[in-house]
């Protein structure tokens, strides 16, 4: 195999420059990818931003509602007076008004969950407490403290780290790093909730990292698919077009020997391109010419 690639300069050449070709089209992959996977995640991060706004906007409106139509003061809808309910762990908490929003924004939290990429949508005041989780997480109470904390979120004060700072940030799509205290990673992207011209709380959704990992590596399959032809591709044509411009030097190789060994002296080799073949053409022809001279005149001696 390597003694056939050694002998043929055709191939030989092809091989570097499909090697150049390979590196080059790997860097430019990688540069693709890398520029790619930021746009993925910057779309899904102003997407993830317009939903928490639009959000924060529903529930304000709600509880501005609520006050104007005189089913809670001002006072009411700010109560942190959290009452404990039962004995769970972690503990849930009651307000004055936190049976209201289960009737009022339950479902409207719950159509944001549509979206394969939304872990969870949720209201909650400055504190972190979260009055109305969605249905997924309001499963019946097990007793389990593991199965509930997964199943049963609702009521609770997520003053973790991630959860207060969404709680009192009041900048509009807001972006952290959220380890879940069920073990999943993702982003947790907050904006703030105005009632009556005042800070509330937040409009958090959780995004799950799987699904940008997913469409990376769906783009990572395509464009390595997509080069991989090419690549292909460049190759095959490569060698075609390599093999048909040293055919002439093959043909050339022949008369070469054919000269060396006194036949077809007679023959002219003809000039046929203007480029170095052209050039070699024209060397041989001399030599031919020469050694046709040249025996001629021995014959004469």
């Amino acid at each position: 195999m390597f003694q056939f690639i050694r002998r043929k300069i055709g191939v030989k050449v092809a091989i570097f420059v499909n090697i150049f070709i390979f590196f080059s089209m790997l860097l430019g992959m990688f540069i693709l990818v890398q520029r790619q996977n930021a746009s993925l995640e910057a779309e899904l991060l102003r997407h993830g931003q317009i939903q928490t706004l639009v959000g924060a906007k529903m529930i304000s409106k709600i509880l501005d509602e609520s006050i104007d139509n005189g089913l809670f003061s001002v006072d009411d809808i700010f109560d942190a007076n959290y009452v404990p309910i039962g004995n769970f762990s972690p503990p849930k908490f009651h307000t004055k008004y936190d049976v209201y929003l289960d009737k009022s924004i339950l479902s409207l939290q719950d159509e944001f969950l549509e979206e394969k990429s939304i872990e969870y949508a949720v209201t909650v005041d400055k504190n972190g407490y979260l009055p109305t989780h969605n249905s997924i997480y309001q499963k019946p109470i097990t007793g389990d403290v593991e199965k509930d904390k997964v199943g049963n979120r609702t009521k609770r004060v997520f003053n973790d780290p991630v959860g207060l700072k969404a709680a009192e940030n009041t900048e509009r799509g807001f972006r952290q790093i959220y380890k879940r205290d069920t073990g999943e990673t993702m982003w947790d992207i907050s904006s703030p909730i105005m009632v009556k011209g005042k800070h509330w709380g937040g409009f958090r959704i959780g995004i799950n990292l799987t699904t940008i990992e997913e469409a990376k590596k769906q783009l990572l399959l395509t464009i390595v698919a997509i080069m991989g032809t090419i690549l292909i591709l460049s190759i095959i044509l490569t060698t075609l077009i390599v093999g048909r411009s040293l055919a002439p030097i093959r043909e050339l190789s022949n008369r070469a020997d054919e000269l060396a060994h006194g036949k077809n002296l007679q023959e002219e080799i003809a000039t046929t391109r203007i480029d170095e073949m052209g050039d070699l053409q024209g060397s041989l022809n001399r030599l031919r010419m020469s050694m046709l001279i040249a025996l001629r005149m021995r014959k004469k001696s």
